[in-house]
């Protein structure tokens, strides 16, 4: 008998080769007994980005997640969006229904349930570090979820003044922008950091260019990076003493839904859990 076809999930972004993210839905997908796979393709150029997206519903892809450097460039491709992506102008993953590409967000509801898992962001004053594709997806859900405030240290400014401003436009969270430095030097009062630039990540593990005696020990650090699981930040910021959020959690909570959206299961989170963790030799 011949086997049913496999059901093709994927990511498409720049680079990908050390994210976790295939390894760990394909080890779920066996552990619920589904014939299904997760492919990662790194698409070097903005300019394939087109030929790429094109090609998803004619290869039979169930869904793709999106990745840095193309959140925000993938969604001219796309026919359709939902409430979120206008909302924070960026897409994450995509869901194929009858040929038709449709864009969704929930880079910030991953982020939002790993924080939450330490403490409430009602009332938070947030720091973040970079405002690409993901960092404004996780700036509006976190504002959405009580924040205070929001600062954005970004190198370009314009970036970072127009992504404040939606912040603001979208949740009534006040939002402004810093430039950055080198060191960056955090605002008094600040009691949430958060890296969501790609400093960090494995290999090259460059280190996130802060001023330590600027941040109070009390301010949680959260890192978007998922290889290596502590990344330079993380780990410098909890020799000062501050409580730490990493990206694979983040990851996991998203894969979560990702996986429901796909497949239609509700999975364990200790499932997901697992799975990530061998993905990265834990």
């Amino acid at each position: 008998m011949i086997p049913p076809q496999k059901q093709m999930t994927g990511m498409l972004g720049h680079p990908v080769a050390e994210n976790p993210i295939d390894i760990m839905f394909d080890a779920v997908y066996s552990h619920y007994g589904l014939n299904w796979q997760f492919w990662k393709s790194d698409v070097p150029s903005v300019e394939l980005l087109r030929p790429a997206v094109a090609g998803l519903a004619p290869l039979g892809y169930r869904g793709v997640g999106i990745t840095v450097p193309y959140k925000v460039e993938v969604i001219p491709l796309l026919d359709e969006v939902d409430a979120d992506v206008k909302a924070i102008g960026a897409a994450n993953y995509l869901t194929i229904e009858n040929g038709r590409l449709i864009g969704h967000n929930n880079d910030g509801k991953g982020v939002v349930k790993a924080i939450q898992k330490q403490r409430s962001l009602k009332g938070e004053h947030v720091v973040m570090l970079g405002a690409g594709g993901a960092g404004r997806a996780m700036a509006v859900e976190i504002a959405w979820a009580g924040a205070a405030q929001l600062t954005l240290v970004t190198r370009r400014e314009a970036q970072g003044r127009e992504v404040a401003e939606r912040i603001t436009a979208v949740s009534a969270v006040p939002a402004t922008w810093q430039a950055w430095s080198s060191p960056v030097r955090v605002p008094p009062g600040t009691t949430l950091l958060m890296n969501a630039t790609h400093l960090g990540c494995a290999p090259d593990l460059e280190p996130v260019p802060i001023d330590w005696s600027s941040v109070e020990p009390g301010c949680l650090a959260v890192d978007v990076i998922t290889n290596p699981r502590i990344t330079p930040f993380l780990q410098t910021a909890r020799e000062h003493g501050c409580g730490v959020v990493d990206g694979v959690e983040m990851l996991v909570q998203l894969a979560m839904q990702l996986f429901t959206l796909w497949t239609g299961i509700a999975p364990e989170e200790k499932v997901f859990q697992r799975a990530v963790a061998a993905a990265l030799g834990e």
